[in-house]
């Protein structure tokens, strides 16, 4: 008999067991098997944009503006070799790129710097709800990182479904009043207003406006996330956060998409108030910063400096540097829309019952097919066509999506679109081929 001990999954918190955790681990085995395929599945910055020697570059920058602002040698050594401070060293410099870039006008006390936005919508749920009374509303499709995140904490998600125009406010409404009519309070709605992941829909600059009214009007925060925005080509519609006027906003950012993926550098602006029972006034930034104390302690020195270095050599934006990344990412995303419209046709797409959206920026777009795109799909489209793709129904906290994929633009060259939505079109025409071909339970039966 062995002496071995093995753990009862039984015994562990039931989100380790939920499939949303399971997702990325599937499309990684599908690319691990299939290297060949080309794919459209990781929603991650183009290589080519990256040089090593610039890391150096934007350090040194950041280390002598320390030096020039009047830093001793010990603590320029310190900023990049110490812990420092939990909520950031370089919150100053982020609030001065969000206002550059995007009209914010935040004071550097109300951001804490994150181990990518993905540690600042941790952060946010774990501060904002205080028990099993309280939900947070999402936009259904949204992205999965919220998701996985409540889950883990234990947090209650309603889903306000998406339209194919767009996302409409009497939904979220309609559904707050119904969790309000259970008992429990919606303490927040997650959005991301611009170029969404996964549907890559852009909300409109009245829909904003309707939005924020309605938070005020029934007492709840926005959580917005909107990494996509700098990698956009054209003028952006203002954030929620640069037209909240009542601090009913929340707003969740990230350098990954738009500077360096690999520094791992988000953030969170708290700037609302929050009175304790003896009536003394804190930020809500300084409790998101106590919790991320127990969390991650703080997030790296190093890749503070290197995105500070790279704000710094700006001119303090982060806009001019993605110039050329926008346009890049513009045009992969015309290319797609290009080819999928020259290898199905009108005529050809309305007889196979396809059809897909057409966002204006970030890297993400959906198209409804006539059968069901799930992971068996995805694995067949792999491996029979070379083809990789995101099912949609990842993105569905309430279950849905199961008629579409997500394409994503970012990753790929022009050559590689090309080839890849020819296989696509040739994976979809004989899913559907298949499906028409299929017997009828009433071919069964008789």
């Amino acid at each position: 008999m062995s002496d071995e001990w093995a753990i009862d999954k039984g015994d562990l918190h039931p989100a380790v067991s939920d499939a949303v955790l399971d997702t990325m681990n599937f499309l990684n085995e599908v690319t691990f098997r299939h290297p060949d395929a080309i794919s459209f599945a990781p929603g991650r910055p183009y290589d080519g944009f990256f040089e090593t020697e610039q890391i150096f570059r934007h350090i040194r920058r950041y280390l002598d503006h320390l030096a020039q602002q009047g830093s001793t040698p010990e603590q320029v050594r310190d900023a990049l070799f110490q812990y420092g401070p939990t909520a950031g060293r370089i919150r100053g410099l982020i609030a001065d790129s969000l206002r550059i870039d995007e009209g914010i006008d935040v004071p550097p006390e109300s951001v804490v710097v994150t181990v990518g936005c993905q540690e600042a919508m941790f952060l946010a749920l774990r501060a904002l709800v205080p028990g099993p009374d309280s939900v947070v509303l999402v936009s259904s499709p949204c992205y999965m990182g919220i998701t996985g995140a409540a889950r883990l904490l234990g947090i209650g998600l309603t889903a306000v479904a998406e339209h194919p125009d767009g996302f409409r406010c009497a939904d979220v409404e309609a559904a707050f009043r119904t969790e309000t009519a259970k008992g429990r309070r919606p303490r927040a709605l997650y959005v991301i207003p611009d170029h969404a992941n996964p549907s890559g829909t852009t909300m409109p600059l009245a829909v904003r406006h309707e939005l924020l009214a309605l938070a005020r009007r029934l007492d709840f925060l926005v959580l917005e996330d909107s990494p996509y925005r700098l990698v956009s080509p054209g003028s952006q519609v203002p954030t929620l956060k640069a037209l909240d006027t009542g601090r009913r906003v929340v707003h969740l950012g990230s350098f990954s998409k738009s500077l360096f993926p690999g520094a791992r550098l988000g953030f969170v602006v708290a700037d609302q108030p929050v009175v304790d029972a003896e009536g003394r006034t804190s930020l809500l930034a300084d409790e998101l910063a106590k919790v991320k104390s127990m969390v991650t302690v703080n997030t790296s020195p190093i890749s503070q400096a290197v995105v500070a270095g790279m704000l710094l050599s700006a001119g303090g934006g982060a806009a001019a540097l993605n110039e050329r990344t926008s346009a890049y990412y513009g045009e992969t995303l015309r290319v797609t829309l290009r080819e999928l419209s020259r290898r199905l046709p009108p005529e050809r797409r309305t007889a196979l019952g396809v059809h897909w959206n057409e966002p204006t920026g970030g890297f993400f777009l959906k198209v409804s097919v006539p059968f069901r795109a799930d992971e068996a799909a995805l694995a067949r489209s792999a491996r029979d066509f070379g083809v990789i793709w995101t099912p949609m129904s990842y993105f569905y906290p309430e279950g849905g999506g199961e008629y579409a994929l997500r394409l994503s633009t970012s990753y790929l060259t022009q050559q590689d679109i090309e080839e890849g939505v020819a296989r696509l079109i040739r994976f979809i025409e004989a899913e559907s081929r298949d499906r028409d071909q299929s017997p009828s339970m009433e071919d069964v039966l008789t």
